[in-house]
């Protein structure tokens, strides 16, 4: 057995087991809390189960003495700062921090002398960055060299996306874990513990899920609350924490929400997803949430806007019209009135009926351009604006839709010429597109007849064709 297997909750039967709740380093008394109760052993760690449970990967790495390079990829206020510094003290490894976002090169530099003398006393190195996306791609690159030779063992924490803020050559050389939000029962166990370190406190179920609301999934938000909340009790000369007591001592919660990272991304993806599935209370709720972490309603418009046409297109004409109307609503009234226009639109983006064929056109003209790069304009749809247009026969034998049956120049060709005719836009059964796709295998069907040599009549008008379902 390694000997710092009682690390990991193997202690002997005889010592008696530590109250989790007082389970934290000796720390100054004047620390902030959640420095105060930073876990000692693995077991003490609230949340991160997929990780750090039983059979789970990096718990099995570790019980297997396995200390190895990586990435620990999360939220804030979820324990990526803690677990480097349990697997530092599981090894017996000296530890350097490291914060990019103060940090440089020299910083890197002293590391690797530290390691150099720690490795020349047998002892290992485990060398944390903290935010490492704020690295640049050089300052990155200087740590290659000392993981390839073993020199140290890197950890990287980061908010960020790794497959986007962390160079690739690094990326290889490390393992990503995912670190998750704390849940709401997680959030609730970590402020008892907190609210017993201040005194043992008593609190409410309903103040105690309305601090877990407030924490919105990070342990360090928690803990701060926990302190601002045993500050305004002893304040009041309470032992005990209700509602009333949470909302002198909070200020309000502002929802997790990156203007520029993976969080807005997601968060636009979902809205986006939810308004092509076509569930309106998804997509109003996913909208929400995105104006109440501070993005511009404007982009929010926007993005309506490229929906409109990516994700229902002609199937319902109306929809690009409406949605530009509502942005123009909200650029009249602004926050928070014009908001609504918003949702407004959001919510008939999500009702209406669904066409991706419009897209699917536009991508295969673009890449029909692609193949055949210049293709020369026929010479019948040339404009013939001089006497040398007119004698090369421009325009000449040109068909005026207006003076035909029904405007229609039956077998007429307008691609050019040796260039098979493309069929690009296909419209779907649903919705206006319905009708126009009708209307187009008419008119190809007069047009194959034509060609043919065959008289054919026009179809017959449609008064209702423009409108819209």
């Amino acid at each position: 057995m390694h000997p710092d297997d009682d690390l990991f909750g193997h202690e002997p039967q005889a010592q008696p087991p530590q109250d989790p709740a007082r389970a934290a380093r000796p720390q100054a008394t004047d620390a902030p809390l959640a420095e105060r109760l930073r876990p000692q052993r693995l077991d003490e760690v609230i949340g991160q189960s997929h990780l750090l449970g039983p059979g789970k990967p990096l718990r099995v790495a570790l019980d297997a003495a396995r200390l190895h390079s990586m990435i620990l990829w999360g939220p804030p206020g979820v324990g990526k700062t803690t677990l480097a510094r349990l697997i530092a003290e599981r090894f017996g490894a000296q530890l350097i921090a490291i914060s990019a976002v103060l940090a440089g090169v020299k910083d890197i530099r002293e590391a690797v002398v530290q390691a150099q003398a720690a490795r020349a006393a047998g002892q290992p190195t485990l060398v944390f960055v903290d935010e490492v996306h704020r690295f640049n791609k050089a300052q990155q690159d200087a740590f290659l060299p000392h993981v390839e030779s073993g020199l140290f063992t890197f950890i990287g924490a980061t908010t960020e996306n790794p497959s986007f803020e962390v160079n690739s050559a690094l990326l290889s050389r490390a393992t990503v874990y995912m670190l998750q939000p704390l849940q709401p029962e997680e959030l609730r166990q970590l402020a008892m513990r907190g609210l017993q370190a201040c005194g043992d406190l008593e609190i409410d179920e309903d103040a105690l899920a309305l601090l877990a609301e407030h924490a919105d999934g990070d342990g360090r938000r928690l803990l701060n609350a926990v302190e601002a909340v045993a500050s305004a009790a002893r304040a009041q000369h309470s032992t005990r924490v209700d509602r009333a007591l949470l909302g002198s001592a909070l200020t309000q919660a502002l929802r997790r929400f990156d203007k520029g990272g993976d969080r807005f991304y997601d968060l636009i993806s979902a809205l986006h997803k939810s308004v092509r599935g076509s569930d309106a209370d998804a997509a109003l709720y996913w909208m929400s949430r995105m104006l109440d972490g501070g993005v511009d309603p404007l982009y929010v418009g926007r993005r309506l806007l490229r929906i409109a046409s990516e994700d229902i297109g002609l199937a319902d004409p109306r929809a690009l019209g409406f949605t530009l109307d509502a942005v123009s609503t909200y650029e009249r009234l602004g926050s928070p009135e014009g908001e609504l226009a918003l949702a407004q639109a959001v919510l008939y983006l999500a009702l209406a009926p669904k066409s991706n064929a419009v897209y699917l056109a536009a991508g295969q003209a673009r890449e029909l351009v692609r193949r055949h790069g210049s293709a020369e304009v026929p010479l019948h749809l040339r404009n013939a604006p001089t006497a040398l247009l007119r004698e090369i026969g421009a325009g000449a034998a040109y068909r005026y839709p207006h003076d035909e049956p029904q405007a229609f120049a039956a077998g007429e060709r307008y691609f050019p010429p040796g260039m098979p005719e493309a069929r690009l836009y296909r419209p779907t059964p649903r919705g206006m597109e319905a009708r126009l796709g009708e209307r187009m295998a008419a008119w190809r069907s007069l047009n194959e007849q034509a060609r043919a040599g065959e008289t054919a009549s026009a179809p017959a008008h449609d008064d209702t064709a423009g409108e819209a379902d």
